[in-house]
């Protein structure tokens, strides 16, 4: 069984999505769109932009998506998803490959979200941190035993996880987690707190325009960051979208899920390929690709 999934932020590189542009009228024709709708010309920081330019949230989040929902609809029927699955951002991306967004919709929505994780961050500066070979158990557990906000955030792959929060509590669980056994304990380069409480009223702003956001019923399961099983009800489809902003990625057990329910091949949609290093690591068996364009 063939199992889509789609990059979320991290995976932008300068000059994605030119190909598309350049080779594909479809392509090309959803890109204008696009700068349109954000009212900026997107594509040109896409192409031509600096990797500094880039990596500003409300550029990076609707640049991703809008290079892997391209993709995926320039892949034509060669695209035949069995289930797919987003990692973060990426949800939004597997939303629309699935049928349950418009491109339309889902990107005001992208940008609406990247507006308001910026503000969260802005409001309290806040940071995340990579921590290298500890368990979850022992990541979790230092996590509540320090002192302020921080949480587990990001479940990648079996020793790779992320922890998000307040400066001085990741700062003070680093030392923590190096203490205990970690190969690193890493602050990294990002705005603020994703996935953690502190990003409640980036949610609460969120959740209005998601409420607002007509969902349909997917073509194939999607497994949600949230959940991690496969869901094909519209309606809960949306309560788990709402709750992302502030839940855990649990990409691990979602791959694993995945693998459960038949999947044998990965195709990852997108920039880069984070997420197939990721699945090998979870899974050595599974076969792994980037999705192609049609020759």
């Amino acid at each position: 069984m063939n199992a889509y999934i789609f990059p979320g932020q991290g995976a932008q590189f300068v000059g994605m999505g030119k190909d598309l542009y350049d080779n594909y009228p479809e392509a090309k024709e959803l890109f204008e769109k696009a700068n349109e709708i954000l009212g900026f010309r997107i594509t040109d920081i896409m192409f031509d932009g600096t990797a500094e330019d880039l990596k500003e949230t409300k550029v990076t989040q609707p640049a991703i998506f809008l290079h892997s929902v391209i993709l995926s609809k320039v892949l034509g029927d060669n695209f035949q998803p069995d289930m797919v699955a987003g990692h973060s951002l990426g949800e939004f991306s597997a939303l629309v490959a699935a049928g349950v967004l418009e491109f339309e919709d889902a990107l005001k929505l992208v940008s609406q979200r990247a507006l308001a994780m910026q503000k969260a961050c802005e409001v309290q500066p806040s940071t995340m941190a990579a921590v290298l070979a500890l368990a979850d158990d022992v990541v979790e557990k230092i996590c509540e035993e320090t002192e302020g906000i921080v949480v587990a955030a990001n479940y990648n792959c079996p020793g790779q996880l992320v922890i998000s929060g307040e400066i001085e509590a990741i700062n003070a669980a680093c030392e923590k987690m190096k203490e205990a056994g970690a190969k690193r304990a890493l602050v990294l380069p990002v705005g603020g707190a994703f996935h953690s409480p502190l990003m409640e009223p980036a949610r609460e702003e969120l959740a209005k325009a998601i409420e607002e956001t007509s969902f349909a019923t997917p073509k194939c399961p999607i497994y949600q960051n949230v959940t991690t099983t496969a869901v094909t009800d519209a309606e809960k489809i949306q309560k788990n979208l709402i709750a992302q902003l502030t839940a855990p990625v649990k990409w691990t057990q979602s791959v694993e899920n995945m693998i459960a329910d038949g999947a044998t091949l990965f195709t990852e949609v997108g920039p880069g390929k984070v997420l197939q290093g990721l699945v090998k690591k979870i899974n050595r068996a599974s076969e792994v690709a980037s999705a192609q364009l049609p020759a």
